[in-house]
């Protein structure tokens, strides 16, 4: 049974029917012969254990996917349960989350380890001291991170809106909820999965993960084995590992078979495990046929920024398209780019609409220009925008 299939919308629909009366039709002596009909809430647990059992792979999912990006951080801080589950309920394919250690070694949900901007730290006086500056990744950054701190102290802080001066009103929801670690959120997809008769779609990228392991937090071990505890190791297994250093997708694939996905920045910046290991090619290598075929012999999927398929002018409108997702299918490989947003200061110079940076602009028209090049996903802040522009492209649906 694949996810978004006519499969999946049956045994749906049974448990529909089932919660809504759909015996009624049945004579009263029929009715007491008959076995009870299952609830709903029983109707979505068989049908969660048959997707489990027989759900599909990746290539199985709808095209274009929609990735809530960070959850919904569109409409909620990012990162948190509530944004995860927002980004699930506006109808996201799957979910993403950002992996960090803490000090004693679990793996929680932060787009960074700096997490003066994303939680209320700065704010707890028993914490001023832990205030430092870092080189992550050849860059000094000052600020608290989560290496820092053990898990029962991060649990103390709550999250908040990283970019307040885009997104005003997610700032009502600062507080409303703390730093969820990545078992949590297995735990909460599991939950959903039962609820909603399909399994729940993970997007888990490892964050620095040369920079952590040479604290001796390495990322991947920990990783594998919350994967293999929570029944996601296998090659159908409902998530994509990915991170923008190849190494620690090779790592992954050794330790488990689950999807993996490259991410891939600017075309002339390095990884920074390529700065480390003295290799001088660069994201433009990564994505010539050569460097697409290396990165095939362990990764599903490349996650390349935007401009790496429809580079920018130097106005900030689109330009004529790359060869990257031809190249890419040539090889078997899946796109993910990122990220769309609704926003003016995030859109195409040409999809803007009005002075406000942030006031929303053409986001539809923007997702279409990024739809017909053919990709197979993207990462957006808006799922709910992302899915609606999505419906034309999908089989089925007229353009």
């Amino acid at each position: 049974m694949t996810q978004g299939g006519t499969a999946r919308r049956t045994v749906l629909g049974a448990a529909v029917l089932a919660a809504g009366g759909g015996m009624a039709g049945i004579s009263a002596g029929s009715a007491a012969a008959a076995p009870a009909p299952p609830s709903a809430g029983q109707a979505a647990e068989e049908a969660y254990a048959a997707d489990v059992r027989h759900g599909g792979g990746y290539r199985d999912l709808p095209v274009p996917l929609v990735i809530g990006h960070r959850g919904a951080s569109g409409y909620r801080p990012e990162h948190t349960l509530g944004s995860y589950q927002l980004a699930l309920d506006l109808g996201a394919d799957v979910v993403e989350q950002d992996l960090v250690p803490t000090k004693d070694g679990h793996l929680v949900c932060r787009h960074e380890n700096e997490i003066g901007g994303t939680t209320d730290v700065a704010d707890h006086p028993e914490f001023v001291a832990r205030r430092t500056t870092k080189s992550v990744d050849g860059v000094a950054i000052t600020g608290w991170f989560t290496e820092d701190f053990t898990l029962a102290e991060l649990k103390t802080l709550r999250a908040k809106e990283r970019i307040p001066a885009v997104r005003q009103r997610n700032t009502l929801y600062d507080g409303r909820w703390d730093v969820p670690t990545f078992e949590e959120v297995l735990r909460w997809a599991d939950r959903e999965g039962k609820r909603r008769g399909r399994r729940v779609w993970l997007h888990v990228e490892t964050k620095h993960p040369t920079y952590f392991r040479s604290l001796g937090l390495g990322l991947e071990e920990p990783l594998a084995r919350l994967l293999r505890r929570y029944g996601r190791d296998g090659r159908d297994a409902p998530l994509f590992l990915q991170s923008f250093e190849p190494s620690s997708i090779q790592r992954l694939s050794r330790l488990v078979s689950a999807p993996r996905v490259v991410l891939l920045s600017a075309a002339g910046t390095r990884p920074w495990d390529f700065e480390q290991a003295k290799d001088p090619r660069t994201v433009s290598d990564l994505v010539k046929p050569e460097g697409l075929k290396w990165i095939a012999g362990f990764a599903q999927g490349i996650g390349p920024t935007m401009d790496l398929i429809l580079p920018r002018d130097a106005s900030g409108k689109l330009s004529a398209p790359t060869t990257l997702v031809r190249d890419a299918h040539a090889r078997g490989l899946v796109l993910h780019p990122y990220t769309a947003r609704n926003e003016n200061t995030f859109l195409p110079a040409e999809y803007r609409k009005g002075t406000d940076p942030n006031a929303y602009g053409d986001a539809f028209g923007a997702f279409k220009a990024y739809f017909e090049q053919g990709i197979d996903g993207i990462f957006t802040d808006n799922a709910d925008t992302g899915l609606l522009a999505a419906e034309a492209f999908r089989p089925g649906r007229g353009r």
